[in-house]
């Protein structure tokens, strides 16, 4: 999949190099941000068991999103990814498709959640 052209623009926020903490541990550097043309983004069913839960009298919403980034885009279930200003998380290990047959490539396919609330 190449970028779309009426497609959504995403930043992928990645934990920059470790540094050192003033103990002398490695701590993650300072976010690296990576813009990505021309991605689809959907909803993801949110019926699922767990998707809302109130705790301590406040609502806990789950909202996810299927990314769909163009074949090749570098994706890493670490990585937090902006869409329309929120900052989602990438769940499990994102994933992309090269067709046996002809060669043809399809999206890098993430799952990606916001936890409100």
């Amino acid at each position: 999949m190449r970028e779309l052209p009426f497609g959504k623009d995403v930043v992928i926020v990645r934990p920059g190099p470790p540094t050192e903490d003033v103990y002398g541990n490695d701590v993650p550097g300072p976010p690296v941000e990576i813009p990505v043309r021309g991605c689809a983004v959907t909803p993801r069913d949110g019926s699922g068991v767990g998707g809302n839960e109130n705790t301590d009298a406040r609502d806990t919403v789950i909202t996810g999103l299927i990314l769909y980034a163009p074949y090749g885009t570098d994706i890493r279930p670490t990585d937090r990814v902006r869409v329309d200003g929120q900052l989602y998380e990438v769940i499990g290990q994102p994933g992309s498709f090269r067709s046996p047959f002809t060669g043809s490539t399809g999206p890098v396919a993430a799952a990606l959640e916001l936890v409100t609330g």
